[in-house]
């Protein structure tokens, strides 16, 4: 089954051909309105349910209307209502969603929630997020970069910060698009080694660094995310503060890293927390181009797994 578990788990050939498929529907797509369906409809008569046990908002819109574009419809669930693993296993639940729909996208806390949807669903699941990664992010982000500096090959990507999901993906992209990235933050928070040894084995070069400023010298583009998630407390959210403060993305760090270097956050953001807003609304800044790229790169994937 063609599932969308983790960019480390599709082949590298697949996930350059869901970046250039992607990009050739944006440009089909040039001036039209955004409702407008795509000139082929390869989702025609096809149902698609979007499970979201973590409230979403880029995640949900862009899917929604990734698969309104190519012609299909789409049955958005919540936690609530599906009460995953309460009352009902997942396998069962996987089960039951294969006799109704043709594809499944979870957006979910537990990784094993994920693994066990795919495991035992008769049709292809994406995943849209999970504790540990969020791939589709990630393709969204490698198809932005390439908009605007040409393959990501050879490239450095410095992440400053949390050594969380979204930077667990990026290493596995490191891996297999074959650019070098460099993790930058406090010790507490590095990236699971799995992540940092996968990228390793495949043979790019990741570094873990303390100070901000010399790590981001003579970057490609430099990373960061939300030091906060929702559910956690306030105590821990001020311990947070105090480790992350030093690793804000400011003028000066983009000074540092040097004009050619471009900024990313997937959104959505703390402005002038993690990033300053005179960095995020600024020149090297495509954080708007990365989250329209989310649209973009998930129509691809989806065509991907149903071999369309």
């Amino acid at each position: 089954m063609p599932h969308f578990l983790d960019i480390h788990k599709t082949d590298a050939a697949d996930l350059r051909h869901i970046i250039d498929h992607a990009r050739t529907m944006k440009d089909a797509r040039a001036g039209r309105p955004r409702g407008a369906a795509d000139d082929d409809l390869p989702l025609d008569g096809r149902m698609v349910a979007l499970i979201f046990e973590k409230p979403s908002t880029r995640t949900r819109i862009s899917f929604d209307v990734g698969v309104r574009q190519m012609g299909g419809q789409t049955m958005v669930l919540s936690g609530a209502d599906m009460q995953l693993g309460h009352g009902e296993t997942i396998a069962d639940t996987a089960r039951v969603l294969s006799r109704y729909v043709d594809l499944i996208m979870i957006r979910t806390f537990d990784e094993t929630v994920l693994t066990e949807m795919a495991e035992y669903a008769d049709v292809p699941v994406i995943n849209g997020l999970t504790d540990r990664t969020h791939p589709c992010q990630i393709m969204a982000d490698v198809m932005t970069f390439e908009e605007h500096r040409g393959p990501i090959a050879g490239k450095r990507v410095v992440w400053s910060g949390d050594g969380n999901n979204v930077c667990a993906s990026f290493l596995h992209a490191a891996g297999q698009f074959g650019f070098d990235m460099t993790f930058v933050g406090p010790e507490v928070l590095d990236p699971e080694p799995d992540f940092v040894g996968y990228a390793r084995d495949k043979g790019v070069k990741v570094e873990i660094k303390r100070d901000l400023i010399p790590a981001v010298e003579g970057a490609d583009l430099v990373v960061t995310d939300t030091w906060i998630s929702m559910h956690q407390s306030q105590t821990a959210r001020e311990r947070r503060h105090n480790l992350l403060r030093p690793y804000q993305v400011d003028r000066h760090v983009m000074e540092a890293a040097g004009p050619q270097a471009l900024f990313m956050h997937c959104l959505p953001a703390h402005r002038n927390e993690e990033a300053t807003s005179e960095v995020m609304d600024g020149p090297q800044s495509v954080i708007f181009d990365e989250a329209e790229n989310r649209l973009h790169a998930q129509k691809a994937i989806m065509r991907h797994c149903l071999g369309l």
